[in-house]
């Protein structure tokens, strides 16, 4: 990806007092897909990140092919916030990528409200654990496609449901982590996505 980069600190809001209604996200998707850069772009406060130096001991383990200008990993979580009104806040949890951690992605998933599954076309396959998971756990979740400058696939996003055998009810949207306002959206899109299935369960005699 190129250089842009996400607001500044100073320009983001603190949370109101007002505040009382907490809703659970869970970002994942592959390693080096964008988690971290998703979370760091939206969140209000200084995020809390587990990240660290990649070094040798990783070689063999895990797989950096499309990646290899990578050089930190997440080996936790990240945790980040985000309010949408004065009363509703999100809480984001980025989940690390390697599979050598996705044992804490079940506990991850517990009492979340959705997810968002970040794409990287370059490592497609990198995707399926964490869509597999998630419908596992029957959290509901959206698909934002993080468009790489150097991926020179350009698959449409008809392309991209049909190779991840998505049905035509999972939104997606195409995303750069590394800009707010995209991570908003991205975000913006997912809540849509719940309150249209909560009405639809209201409906459902």
């Amino acid at each position: 990806m190129g250089s842009a980069t996400s607001e500044p600190p100073s320009q983001r809001t603190p949370l109101t007092d007002t505040a009382e209604t907490g809703l659970k996200i869970v970002v994942v998707g592959g390693f080096g897909v964008g988690k971290t850069t998703l979370v760091r772009a939206v969140s209000e406060i200084r995020p809390l990140n587990t990240e660290e130096v990649m070094t040798q001991a990783g070689q063999g383990v895990d797989e950096t092919v499309g990646v290899e200008r990578k050089t930190t990993t997440t080996v936790a979580f990240d945790f980040g916030r985000i309010s949408l009104n004065h009363r509703m806040v999100l809480y984001l949890f980025g989940a690390p990528g390697q599979e050598r951690f996705w044992f804490l992605w079940d506990r991850l998933f517990s009492g979340t409200l959705g997810a968002v599954v970040l794409v990287d076309t370059r490592r497609m396959e990198d995707s399926w654990y964490a869509i597999d998971r998630l419908e596992h756990h029957k959290t509901p979740f959206v698909v934002a496609v993080n468009r790489f400058d150097d991926d020179t696939n350009r698959f449409s996003l008809e392309e991209i449901r049909k190779a991840l055998a998505l049905g035509e009810h999972v939104p997606m949207i195409d995303c750069d982590a590394r800009l707010r306002s995209s991570g908003k959206e991205v975000l913006i899109t997912l809540v849509d996505h719940l309150y249209s299935m909560a009405l639809s369960q209201e409906s459902t005699p």
